[in-house]
């Protein structure tokens, strides 16, 4: 049986997905790329879908997949990113989703494609900017951390909503925050320590979900 085949980009670095699972790792998936896997041979195939492009060229397209998703001799699997949309989209057409994002989407909590979309440099997959579900994450943990309060964590999550997907990171959020609330200024003094030396990632969590899933069925 061939490798897993994976789309993988910002959401892990591909140092720590080796380590997990040896499989045939490639970019973000981009228009087309699902439609030449759909012609490959009858071969048992095993597909981690996790990130795809959102700004730099055209995502695949919800057709596209389905049409991987039907193919008898291909698993296909999304989490984290688009992958995670696409799954529960196609769930009932044979795409498996894995993780809590797919849950989130799949049960409504978050419904907007702005909540996992993220720029990065092509090539080097080095994120340029923060997915809203990443920040939502980070300050549900500070929050239970106790460094900000409930309300900071609302008032910071709504602030960073507000903010065009490819400009989200830490350094404006918190200053942006400042700015409308500078009775918090100490609070989110505290919050800027914390996240340059514990910033956590839901994508990336999930991501380590689907390729644990994916080494075990694929062995």
């Amino acid at each position: 049986m061939n490798k897993p085949i994976v789309y993988l980009g910002p959401t892990l670095r591909r140092e720590e997905a080796v380590k997990i699972l040896d499989a045939d790792y490639r970019d973000p998936a981009k228009k087309g790329d699902f439609l030449m896997l759909s012609q490959d041979s009858d071969e048992k195939k095993y597909v981690g879908f996790i990130d795809g492009v959102f700004l730099h060229d055209y995502p695949p397209p919800p057709i596209e997949v389905y049409h991987l998703a039907t193919r008898k001799n291909i698993e296909l699997i999304g989490a984290s990113s688009l992958g995670a949309l696409r799954a529960v989209e196609l769930e009932k057409f044979g795409m498996k989703g894995i993780g809590k994002i797919f849950q989130l989407f799949k049960n409504g909590v978050i419904d907007a494609d702005d909540e996992v979309a993220v720029t990065f440099v092509r090539g080097s997959n080095i994120l340029q900017s923060e997915a809203m579900i990443d920040i939502r994450f980070n300050l549900f943990l500070a929050y239970k951390k106790g460094i900000i309060t409930n309300e900071t964590k609302k008032g910071c999550a709504k602030i960073a909503k507000s903010i065009y997907f490819p400009f989200r990171n830490y350094a404006d959020l918190i200053n942006l925050t400042q700015q409308n609330c500078p009775s918090i200024h100490d609070e989110l003094e505290n919050f800027r320590s914390y996240i340059l030396k514990n910033r956590d990632s839901l994508k990336a969590r999930d991501a380590v979900k689907l390729l644990k899933y994916l080494k075990t069925v694929s062995e």
